[in-house]
């Protein structure tokens, strides 16, 4: 019965809890099984107290299930037979977390969840757009420096005038078109602008920083990493034991949308600034794996998402997920942004040789508990003597070609 053993009470008073503790416990335990509101693969947790006789009871479910299943418990056998499987034990959790988790769940229980967030919509898209101000920048300075040259040419012709009225013969001013020094001025700008142009689409050859496709689905990474709080490393399982990451295959998308077929969370739009429609996104996923969602079951054959691959490095750069997520304890985050907070994603840094090598040149490592690092002993040493306070990814010959190239 999956955490159904997640089926904790919540009648109990919250004041002698933690709920932001049971928060935490909550979503790293029970999330991948349990929602407070709504039948996941195990029961909602909703009132789910108040179902137990005894909440001693209940703290010997969680800890282990099949020991009160084995007591003939009418409940206990109930949800046994209901869902028909038995919920992992947790016996390393404490009569206090579980305590926890219950006042996380009374709290959350209170709350409607049909509340939507307010999000910024088209209107907070636009806003975004105009948090860069550069291309106004130019247009001022472009503006400025015409009105400049106007009045240089003003000032010539003022010049002219207040000589030949006091008899001073003067030339004729030379029209700034025709100017010598205007039209060398000009030459170097455009050829310095024209030249950092040329450079910088030089350099970002290759490269697509902020690449955001359309995908097939509209798969909202905010909704399930940020809000739902589900583990990256649940959808990427390679991304800690090879050097893919992998497209999480359609199989792990209906582990949990069998049960979840509509959408009633904060209102989704894209980069545009268009309103998305959830549920019929969940429909889309079913359509492309066949399921029928009233049978509840695989009704024709399926085919596969054409997901579009965003995150590409050329052919002969060598890079491997585990060794940064296991070895470098790196995050997510580090590489790919504030995935949390995505809607779309995009490519947050230009992974481009000169980022990679600065981050390894500023990285510490962790070497304390990580087996990984242990044949350094000479940095271990000088760790210990006091000599140097930390070892970046440079030290251990994170900067060699061979490392990243073949």
């Amino acid at each position: 019965m999956l955490c159904a053993g997640l089926v904790l009470s919540v009648s109990t008073t919250v004041q002698a809890a933690d709920p932001a503790k049971g928060k935490a416990l909550f979503q790293a335990n029970c999330a991948s099984c349990h929602n407070v509101h709504k039948q996941l693969t195990g029961p909602a947790l909703k009132g789910v107290e108040d179902r137990w006789s005894d909440k001693k009871l209940l703290h010997q479910w969680i800890h282990n299930s099949s020991s009160v299943i084995a007591s003939g418990d009418p409940y206990a056998n109930a949800l046994f037979k209901q869902f028909n499987q038995v919920m992992p034990a947790f016996p390393a959790f404490t009569d206090e977390d579980i305590d926890n988790i219950l006042g996380y769940i009374a709290v959350e229980g209170a709350r409607d969840p049909n509340a939507k967030a307010a999000t910024p919509g088209a209107g907070g898209a636009a806003a975004e757009e105009g948090g860069d101000n550069s291309l106004l920048f130019g247009i001022i300075t472009l503006v400025l420096a015409v009105v400049a040259l106007i009045l240089m040419q003003i000032n010539s012709n003022l010049n002219k005038l207040a000589g030949d009225k006091e008899g001073v013969a003067t030339p004729e001013p030379v029209p700034f078109y025709k100017n010598k020094a205007y039209i060398a001025l000009g030459v170097i700008v455009l050829f310095m602008i024209g030249g950092y142009f040329t450079i910088q689409g030089a350099i970002g050859l290759g490269r697509q920083k902020d690449y955001m496709p359309e995908q097939p689905i509209h798969y909202s990474h905010k909704v399930h990493a940020g809000i739902n709080q589900i583990s990256c490393l649940y959808c990427h399982a390679g991304a800690e034991k090879s050097k893919h990451a992998m497209i999480p295959s359609e199989n792990i998308c209906m582990n949990c949308h069998k049960v979840i077929n509509e959408y009633h969370g904060p209102d989704l739009f894209t980069a545009e600034g268009k309103k998305i429609n959830g549920s019929a996104e969940i429909a889309k996923l079913y359509d492309y794996v066949g399921w029928d969602a009233e049978a509840k079951k695989y009704t024709k054959p399926g085919k596969p998402i054409e997901w579009t691959k965003i995150h590409n490095l050329p052919d002969h750069v060598y890079f491997n997920h585990s060794q940064h997520v296991v070895a470098g304890k790196q995050q997510c985050q580090t590489c790919h942004g504030n995935i949390q907070d995505m809607d779309e994603v995009h490519q947050f840094a230009d992974l481009s040789m000169g980022w990679c090598i600065n981050c390894h040149r500023t990285t510490k490592v962790q070497f304390a508990d990580n087996k990984y690092y242990s044949i350094f002993e000479k940095f271990h040493q000088e760790v210990k003597d006091g000599k140097i306070d930390s070892v970046t990814v440079e030290m251990v010959g994170g900067t060699e070609c061979q490392k990243c190239h073949y």
